[in-house]
């Protein structure tokens, strides 16, 4: 029987390639400083996480990480930006996914081990992209984990006060939410962090159970809504057209948006060095647990969009009003509308006459966004585990329990930062501030692909992308197109935090890389 690490060390000895230089001075050469996919996988032997899961239990992962905020929150947003026509954006956004999610597979299946886009990045781009998009995926990972901590308080504090036992309001949310301190935020990310730290295997039984619940809550809504669709209630279709660049309004806008609803998927590939058998799990994992997302968020957008419909609120100049906005905050009050519910699957049902199911819906989505925390915080820990076992980041952040073989210390930290994060600030833009993130490291992955298959077109390749010169070019372009519809506010802060990244990377990445001293 041939374990996994037998066959990574196979991968590494079965090609007698001259690695490229390495040693390049000067910071002008510093795209041209690349970490050779052979060194890649010889580190990682060096300092390797145990491998424990399998292709069943990574599904699980990935539809954990993927079904939470985006279908059970963010189906009001996207229905505020795009009327029905949100059904199109739920498509846009699934077929970007997708293919980069081929993309994802082929370097996945080629070098399993953890740090995901940025490891891919470092190894066909440079390191100094492949620290940009390292630190990009702050922003998918912990920015989002902060998200959904968010988001889960919103349900919990709702099922408190229907019990009678309301926490006190300046407890309810952070400062920027008219509270002070979000507790149960708070609390969520501590106790998330320390599952992570006690083990990888464990975080992911406890994972199934609530992936177990979130599938039940989600078919229930579907068997309930789809028989009350109606007609009239997809007219207008496109109440807010296509929407332009920069806008984050119209289709393209809520597609822009709901692609935080996918987002998670890619934390599969966080897990290739923790995985048996790699090279045919991961690719399984990921495009399985993508696959099942997306059946279940076209039926339920499309129960809930002609159950009780979903046309945007709309300003004075008759263009929906921005979500998050204190205009759209005013308009919405006392008003029943889709677009206004901070909890659009429950509403749907209440309003359809189901308000147990309905409360149970709350229930389940407060019992089962806890598996996206995990998931966001596990992808966060495994990139920043990468970046300092390559000299990038400090080494004691690698550091590895002797107990429980996990990196706890950088576990910690980054369950301490997106406690404090989700404790502070609201929901608001951080779905689309997350997005940034993670579409500009999709691209980084669809480039790297390509790259790849001319520069090493005979490297094993277990996974290979399907028409790699119509799916790459496709995957760029569908992602591009996407981060050019967010918000000129959240390219801002995207290009903003990128820059902040530059300075920490010449203040210590830069001296202090592996690569740079060998």
């Amino acid at each position: 029987m041939i374990h996994a690490k037998d066959r990574v060390t196979s991968t590494v000895s079965g090609e007698r390639r001259s690695p490229p230089r390495s040693s390049v001075s000067g910071v002008s050469m510093q795209f041209h400083r690349v970490k050779p996919l052979d060194l890649i996988l010889q580190t990682a032997e060096k300092k390797a996480l145990k491998r424990q899961l399998g292709a069943l239990q990574l599904t699980m992962l990935g539809i954990g990480a993927i079904i939470g905020t985006g279908i059970f929150v963010l189906t009001a947003e996207a229905g505020q930006k795009a009327g029905p026509g949100m059904m199109i954006a739920f498509v846009i956004a699934a077929v970007v996914c997708a293919l980069a999610a081929l993309a994802y597979a082929e370097l996945a299946s080629m070098v399993p081990v953890s740090g995901s886009a940025y490891t891919y990045t470092y190894a066909v781009l440079g390191e100094v992209l492949a620290w940009i998009v390292g630190w990009a995926l702050v922003l998918e990972y912990a920015v989002a984990a902060g998200a959904v901590a968010v988001g889960w308080s919103g349900y919990m504090n709702g099922l408190l006060i229907s019990a009678g036992m309301p926490l006190p309001e300046f407890l309810r949310t952070g400062p920027m939410d008219g509270g002070a301190f979000n507790l149960l935020a708070f609390v969520i990310s501590l106790v998330i962090t320390g599952l992570l730290v006690i083990g990888t295997s464990k975080s992911a039984k406890v994972n199934a159970v609530l992936v177990a619940i979130k599938i039940i809550a989600l078919t229930a809504f579907i068997f309930v809504a789809l028989p009350a669709v109606k007609d009239v209630n997809f007219e207008p279709f496109l109440p807010a057209g296509w929407g332009s660049p920069l806008g984050g309004i119209g289709v393209l806008g809520a597609a822009a948006s709901i692609f935080f609803a996918y987002v998670g998927f890619d934390a599969v590939s966080t897990a290739a060095e923790e995985t048996k058998n790699p090279n045919r799990n991961i690719p399984i994992g990921l495009i399985a647990s993508l696959a099942v997302c997306t059946v279940f968020y076209m039926l339920v957008s499309y129960g809930a969009v002609g159950a009780v419909g979903s046309q945007p609120v709309l300003g004075p100049d008759g263009v929906p009003l921005h979500p998050g906005s204190p205009e759209l905050a005013a308009a919405c009050a006392g008003s029943e509308a889709l677009v206004c519910s901070k909890e659009p699957l429950a509403h749907v049902l209440r309003l359809l006459g189901f308000a147990s199911l309905g409360n149970a819906i709350g229930l389940a989505a407060a019992l089962a966004l806890p598996s996206v925390i995990l998931m966001m915080i596990y992808g966060q820990t495994r990139i920043f585990f990468v970046m300092s076992r390559d000299g990038l980041l400090p080494e004691a952040l690698s550091k590895i329990h002797p107990t429980f073989h996990t990196p706890h210390v950088i576990t910690l930290l980054t369950g301490v930062f997106v406690s404090l994060f989700a404790a502070m600030f609201p929901v608001g833009i951080l779905a689309d501030i997350s997005n940034s993130g993670t579409l500009f490291a999709f691209i980084m992955v669809a480039i790297g692909v390509m790259i790849l298959r001319v520069q090493q077109p005979d490297r094993p390749r277990p996974f290979k992308t399907p028409m790699v010169w119509i799916i790459g070019p496709a995957a760029v372009a569908g992602c591009l197109l996407l981060f050019l519809n967010l918000s000129l506010y959240t390219l801002g802060m995207f290009f903003g935090w990128s820059a902040l990244g530059l300075v920490v990377y010449f203040a210590y990445g830069h001296r202090h890389s592996h690569l740079a001293n060998k």
